[in-house]
């Protein structure tokens, strides 16, 4: 059944917990899957998930309107852009996408494969995680919120507080960084550029 987003809200600004907690639990699968794409880890993610919420839940009365989901994976956004620069540095070292837990991963697996055609797949779900962590934490938001998560522009426009050109732009620089790096790896991604999924069959 449908939630009324709505009312939870207006519930939880009223100091409802188990309104509060409604919410939590309608979100915090995107919320850690965008989180473990910005950061690479599994523990990093969850801990800046559970920081997120809390932060929302104290600044539930400051909301005032528009896409709740926008406001909230802002502010998801924001604190793994904290934990990156907290690390001195923008590259992490990327985990192999299938440390996601299982219940996590949103990839779709073609049980027909042969084993060949598994190992290179899994190669190549390896290597665009390599590409996706090597990219600078502004523009790899951008990709796994289009690429990944499947949002459309102007959300992911309201979501990172930013304009319609500069995500269109960001994530131009990221498909065409992460095919380089595909490219130098053995790999040929013969994707148009207007292609919006960049050729991600394994990951998304």
């Amino acid at each position: 059944m449908p939630i009324d987003e709505s009312a939870l809200i207006n519930a939880a600004q009223s100091g409802d917990l188990a309104a509060f907690n409604q919410l939590v639990t309608s979100y915090q699968s995107q919320a850690y899957n965008v989180a473990y794409r910005l950061l690479s880890e599994s523990d990093a993610a969850a801990d800046a998930v559970q920081e997120s919420f809390l932060k929302v839940y104290r600044r539930i009365d400051q909301y005032r309107g528009g896409s709740f989901r926008a406001w909230l994976l802002r502010i998801v956004t924001n604190t793994c852009y904290d934990s990156l620069r907290a690390r001195k540095r923008h590259y992490v070292s990327p985990l192999d996408s299938d440390t996601l837990p299982a219940d996590r991963d949103r990839r779709l697996t073609d049980l027909r494969s042969s084993p060949h055609d598994h190992a290179v797949r899994r190669e190549l779900r390896s290597q665009i995680t390599r590409a996706i962590a090597q990219l600078p934490p502004e523009q790899r938001a951008v990709l796994v919120m289009c690429d990944i998560e499947g949002f459309q522009y102007h959300e992911v426009a309201g979501t990172l507080g930013v304009s319609l050109g500069t995500v269109k732009s960001r994530l131009s620089r990221a498909r065409a960084k992460v095919r380089i790096s595909l490219t130098q790896k053995g790999f040929s991604p013969s994707v148009p550029s207007s292609t919006p999924s960049l050729g991600y069959p394994t990951i998304a």
